[in-house]
């Protein structure tokens, strides 16, 4: 009989790099056989959503799109961010005419929703693409081959008045199936809206939990939540319950299916800008980015386990790490959301928080974000910081202009060095390249260097050369009317590569 020739480390390697696991055992190898060492491999797929930029008239939205330059997976690969589909009426219509018209609608709606918003043609280059008004739609997509390897989006929305006035900036997520949201709100003078978008051709079912300093909040409405295939729904959390409270936490998961989800907040006086969601729960959380200038930091944080948490909360400032006089520590109850007012904590000097336990050997798990606030009176403007995990090997951010980009970048443990890359523009310039020493226990703050001769929005790309773990985020800022809007994104690993183990055996050849 011939030779049967299976390609079984091939297989795992592209299943790893789709999913990000894999493994392989020869048939007949001990269990405890020691692997090869893994290798890093370029993802070959990837997909991201972004919620619908606005409700308001006077909404004018960028979106950005962006893979890094480096090595990629095959030579080919798309990159595209198509519009998502309208949610089907769920009322019973029984008019001939009028289920006609409904036909008629949603064929238009699929014919458009096959035509991309914008595609990323090369790894280096952003591209751009601008919707004005309230009917700009959610997006979703996927990018392949050399294309996918950290493919980044960001949607920033400039609104100049009304109760959604501010500058709203959120990066387009990866679709999960759960999401912790501290710092959201159902009180009168918040109008948060949690959008949930699903990029897949079957339908997701979600369920929302909202839980306030006294616990879980009474909700009959927030379960068994339809997501349609390929479509975004945006649910106003205060028509949850019947329970206003100003800083609790919601959590999202799904029945089935996957979706991206993140909270539009806009609050009485003070602005509007999306909540993302915090990294999963962990004994240790970094927050980077407060602004020099903040003038009022609130830190809402949530124990989702059985255990109570003590959690030390440090500034981690220009020139060192230390405690915010009067909130040295903080006690979370299980399952209650805690909050606290640090004020103009970092005084005219840029910081990030860092949460640890009070007790080492007692981690319990949290999740937090912090609400922050520049300016005073009627030209107050918010944003919103979530705990995230290092930018690891590397991170991107796209939609940078000239002078209105700050890099904030720390480290919770050792002296690190990153290199941080403006790419080209979307409309023309040579990349620009600038390296950084972060000392162990501070935050530094930068203006990246713009490319040369740029032209557009560029990206930046931030990888740690050495060192340890370094968090960042990039905040965007341009002053309107007097009011020095803000936004604030943070920078996690982009997943980029993955880790494949080698085979226990080499199986490329068999023989009977």
């Amino acid at each position: 009989m011939k030779s049967t020739h299976l390609s079984l480390i091939a297989g795992a390697a592209v299943l790893a790099a789709i999913t990000g696991f894999a493994t392989v055992t020869a048939p007949g190898a001990p269990a405890d056989t020691p692997a090869k060492s893994a290798a890093l491999l370029p993802v070959e797929r990837s997909s991201l959503v972004c919620p619908a930029p606005s409700n308001s008239d006077l909404a004018e939205t960028r979106y950005t799109a962006f893979t890094p330059a480096g090595t990629g997976g095959d030579a080919k690969g798309t990159a595209e961010l198509k519009p998502a589909l309208p949610v089907p009426d769920d009322e019973d219509e029984t008019d001939p005419k009028k289920i006609k018209k409904a036909e008629e609608a949603a064929k238009k709606a699929r014919k458009k929703a096959d035509k991309p918003v914008l595609a990323v043609k090369e790894p280096g280059k952003p591209v751009v693409a601008e919707a004005d008004g309230s009917g700009a739609p959610a997006l979703v997509g996927t990018a392949t081959g050399r294309l996918a390897p950290g493919w980044a989006a960001q949607q920033t929305t400039e609104v100049t008045a009304g109760g959604a006035r501010g500058l709203l900036g959120v990066t387009c997520t990866a679709p999960d199936t759960d999401f912790w949201f501290p710092g959201a709100s159902t009180a009168k003078s918040r109008q948060d809206y949690l959008h949930l978008t699903n990029p897949d051709d079957t339908g997701a079912v979600a369920d929302i939990e909202l839980y306030g300093p006294e616990g879980a909040l009474k909700s009959e409405v927030g379960d068994g939540i339809t997501v349609p295939a390929r479509s975004s729904v945006a649910i106003l959390l205060s028509t949850l319950t019947p329970e206003a409270v100003d800083q609790l936490t919601a959590h999202v998961t799904t029945r089935s299916g996957r979706i991206g989800a993140v909270v539009m907040s806009a609050e009485d006086g003070v602005g509007s800008d999306w909540i993302t969601a915090s990294a999963d729960p962990s004994g240790t959380l970094v927050l980077p980015g407060i602004p020099a200038d903040a003038t009022s930091v609130q830190l809402v944080a949530f124990a989702p386990g059985e255990d109570d948490a003590d959690v030390k909360v440090q500034l981690m400032g220009k020139n060192a790490t230390f405690s915010p006089a009067g909130n040295a520590t903080l006690h979370i109850k299980s399952s209650m959301t805690a909050t606290v007012d640090l004020k103009d904590v970092t005084r005219d000097e840029p910081g990030s928080l860092l949460l640890s336990p009070v007790q080492k050997d007692r981690a319990t798990p949290i999740v937090a974000a912090l609400r922050v606030v520049r300016g005073k009176g009627d030209k107050q403007e918010v944003a919103y910081i979530p705990a995230t995990g290092p930018v690891g090997a590397r991170a991107s951010v796209p939609d940078n202009r000239e002078k209105d980009a700050t890099l904030s970048l720390t480290a919770p443990g050792a002296t690190a060095k990153v290199k941080v890359t403006a790419s080209a523009g979307s409309e023309g310039g040579k990349p620009a390249v600038e390296t950084y020493t972060v000392k162990a226990g501070t935050t530094i703050a930068v203006t990246p260097k713009a490319p040369d001769g740029l032209k557009g929005a560029y990206a930046l790309t931030v990888e740690t050369t050495s060192g340890g773990p370094v968090h960042a985020s990039r905040t965007l800022a341009r002053t309107e009317g007097g009011v020095q809007m803000f936004t604030v994104q943070t920078l996690p690993d982009d997943g980029g590569t993955v880790e494949v183990p080698t085979a226990r055996q080499d199986l490329s050849v068999l023989d009977d």
